[in-house]
């Protein structure tokens, strides 16, 4: 059976989807864009400042659902200018101390409200 996760630390979503969905031990995680569930902005200072905004909601939802990074097991990575790839990496990186999941990393040519990146995951408790 699956339950759909929702968190209030986390921006609602912009469309008919669920941000997350559970299924036995696996989380499957809605592709997030860097907006601030505080004001529902988009952030869109800097590739750091959005890549780290994307990667606290997923946070966020992740423990609502009783998992860590350490349990995501597969991201994709959406990226509008892949000139930013190097910055997002530094910061996408810093949350995977330790055996970081399979990932792919793509660009596109615009995102849901023209953010600059969107991350979703796949995690797995073993």
């Amino acid at each position: 059976m699956k339950k759909a996760i929702y968190n209030p630390k986390a921006p609602a979503p912009i469309g008919p989807y669920s941000p997350g969905i559970l299924v036995g031990n696996q989380l499957f995680i809605s592709g997030h864009i860097p907006l601030n569930p505080t004001t529902g902005e988009l952030v869109t200072e800097s590739i750091e400042q959005a890549t780290e905004q994307v990667m606290q909601n997923i946070s966020n939802l992740l423990e609502v659902a009783g998992f860590s990074y350490t349990d995501v097991v597969k991201c994709t990575i959406f990226l509008t200018d892949f000139n930013d790839f190097q910055r997002m990496n530094a910061v996408y990186g810093s949350y995977f101390a330790e055996n970081p999941p399979a990932r792919e990393t793509v660009q596109v040519s615009r995102l849901p409200m023209d953010a600059m990146i969107e991350i979703s995951c796949i995690a797995l408790k073993a």
